[in-house]
């Protein structure tokens, strides 16, 4: 177990015409499972590699239990890597895959190490396909190879680069919860690349967004939930996405109102109002969730036309001509038909507003005790 510290963590290619990561500042705690998640080509893999020592840095460093390893070589780091497609020994049986990280790395005896082995194999329930290859086992058995092959090693830290991405969803699930136990029960520092922001929120105990190679925001998954630091972010985390909407703020008496042209006109309470930093008449982006969306009959509803309906069991979700594919998500019991005008209401604790020019946040942290749901 180590803290892992990356700090300004740069990596070009094609002599510096493409920037894959740009100076990258980083931080996992003693033990923390840390997940980093953005777009295809946001640098999550890449940053990786380069912890891994896979790949070398343009400049600056990494630094694991105390101990600078940005010029050690990958077999010299005391790092464990599970890989995207499982990347198994092929004319190996499920032993000799699980026993070569410990023959290369270790002066363990064949004794030792067979212990090992059978330890890890016990842990991941797979003792029965020791002398198996690769080819003889399915998706699921060989992801568990190939976590085996990392636990036996007893790492100080464990990497994984989308490791579930080539099984069904259903096995995804269930192995996400046996990586978490894993995780758990031997206390390695571990970071988990993954594009899947679902796997992200629920694995993590930190989760890490990037976007076109830059830092976008780090913290505990709610926290980067409810507080989006820009809206590049508030858009990227959650399914369905938050909604975005083009505003005016304008002041009237002690509240704001957030005119959205001929879509909306909604008032905040004085109390919210004095929480935005906001000019009168500043255009901004306000950014709402679905599932802050409400039915309503009093004076700061919302009238607007239903375009789809979307009924997903529990919940209906309910395209608004609002704005472009804004969508409320509400009870089953709420059932429009397409073309009704209904009211809706926002939840206001819940309005997120966004700077129109950079994307920022322009109230990244409420202290406003958040009013009950309607």
């Amino acid at each position: 177990m180590a803290r892992l510290h990356v700090e300004d963590l740069r990596k070009e290619f094609d002599r510096g015409s493409i920037v894959a990561v740009d100076d990258l500042d980083l931080e996992v705690e003693d033990g923390e499972f840390v997940t980093v998640v953005g777009p295809s080509g946001c640098g999550k893999t890449t940053t990786l590699r380069m912890i891994a020592g896979l790949e070398e840095p343009t400049s600056g460093s990494i630094t694991l239990g105390g101990e600078d390893v940005t010029d050690q070589s990958a077999r010299t780091r005391d790092i464990a890597m599970v890989f995207q497609n499982y990347a198994l020994y092929p004319h190996k049986t499920v032993f000799k895959n699980m026993e070569f990280g410990l023959r290369m790395s270790t002066d363990l005896s064949k004794a030792e190490r067979r212990e090992k082995v059978e330890w890890a194999a016990r842990m991941m329930d797979i003792e029965e396909l020791l002398d198996d290859t690769p080819d003889e086992l399915s998706g699921g058995q060989q992801q568990r190879v190939a976590l085996g092959r990392a636990i036996v090693r007893e790492p100080k830290l464990f990497l994984f680069d989308e490791p579930l991405s080539n099984l069904d969803a259903k096995l995804r699930t269930t192995m996400r919860a046996e990586i978490q136990r894993l995780q758990e029960e031997l206390g390695i520092t571990s970071v988990y690349v993954t594009h899947d922001q679902e796997e992200a929120m629920t694995m993590g105990d930190k989760i890490v967004i990037l976007n076109d190679g830059n830092l976008q925001q780090v913290g505990p998954p709610k926290d980067v939930y409810d507080e989006p630091a820009n809206r590049f972010v508030g858009g990227f985390i959650g399914s369905p996405s938050m909604n975005f909407v083009d505003v005016v703020a304008r002041r009237s008496d002690d509240r704001i109102v957030l005119d959205g042209g001929e879509a909306f006109q909604y008032s905040l309470s004085s109390a919210y109002s004095q929480e935005m930093e906001v000019q009168n008449g500043e255009e901004a982006v306000l950014g709402i969730r679905p599932e802050d969306i409400y039915p309503a009959d009093g004076p700061n509803g919302i009238r607007t036309t239903v375009d789809v309906v979307e009924p997903i069991g529990s919940d209906n979700y309910l395209y608004l001509d609002i704005g472009e594919q804004f969508m409320a998500r509400v009870s089953a019991d709420f059932e429009p038909a397409v073309g009704d005008v209904v009211d809706v209401t926002f939840d206001e604790s819940k309005i997120r507003l966004f700077d129109d020019s950079t994307g920022e946040s322009l109230l990244h942290s409420s202290k406003v005790v958040p009013t009950p749901e309607p």
